[in-house]
């Protein structure tokens, strides 16, 4: 029997990769048909067509990275009554997650209650690779997480347990494309450039 040789999407030629998404938008809607030739035609014309500052690459164990940023997504079911305990968390938290803050790597969080709240989806951007960032959490704000996952998540393990990062990769779903505004700026970039601006702000201010 002949052997297939699969093409890599990194390996394909551009006209390669057009004539392979025409071909799969083929059976699709004709709306998305009629928006993939637009798309077609900017990259050709080279509007949108330009190098990107940085491509997906490993965040350590598990996860996609571009330049500094690293992502997270995690999908698990819930404990029984755990949709009623995140919601009674968030409550309580009003908005104040400063004690993320004590981490010092963490771009953004978020919680999504899915399917019937039979499950919560956490997703996050964090500086750095997979494993150092988890441990961060365990030794600044070991209890940020246990309570925020402690009564929520089915069969979470605790964050010190060793047993976590296991459980966490067995429920951690890599993203297939991801974009980054400023992937080369970290939280601590961030936060210096602020102050930064404050700075030049009030001088200007007294100058003027």
């Amino acid at each position: 029997m002949a052997t297939r040789t699969v093409t890599k999407p990194e390996d394909q030629t551009f006209e390669q990769k057009i004539q392979r998404a025409r071909e799969l938008y083929a059976t699709g809607s004709e709306v998305g048909k009629a928006a993939l030739e637009v798309l077609i035609r900017d990259l050709k014309s080279g509007t949108s067509r330009r190098e990107p500052a940085t491509r997906m690459s490993s965040a350590g164990r598990i996860g996609n990275r571009q330049g500094k940023v690293s992502e997270l997504l995690v999908i698990a079911p819930l404990a029984p009554g755990g949709a009623e305990r995140l919601r009674a968390m968030l409550e309580l938290r009003d908005g104040d997650f400063s004690d993320t803050d004590k981490v010092g790597t963490v771009h953004d969080m978020r919680f999504l209650l899915l399917d019937n709240e039979t499950k919560m989806l956490f997703a996050t951007a964090y500086d750095g690779d997979w494993d150092p960032y988890i441990d961060d959490f365990a030794a600044k704000i070991p209890d940020g997480l246990d309570v925020l996952f402690g009564g929520i998540w089915e069969g979470w393990p605790g964050i010190h347990s060793p047993k976590v990062k296991d459980w966490i990769v067995s429920h951690q779903i890599p993203a297939v494309g991801w974009y980054v505004a400023h992937p080369d700026l970290t939280v601590k970039d961030i936060t210096r450039l602020k102050r930064l601006g404050k700075a030049v702000d009030e001088f200007l201010d007294k100058v003027q």
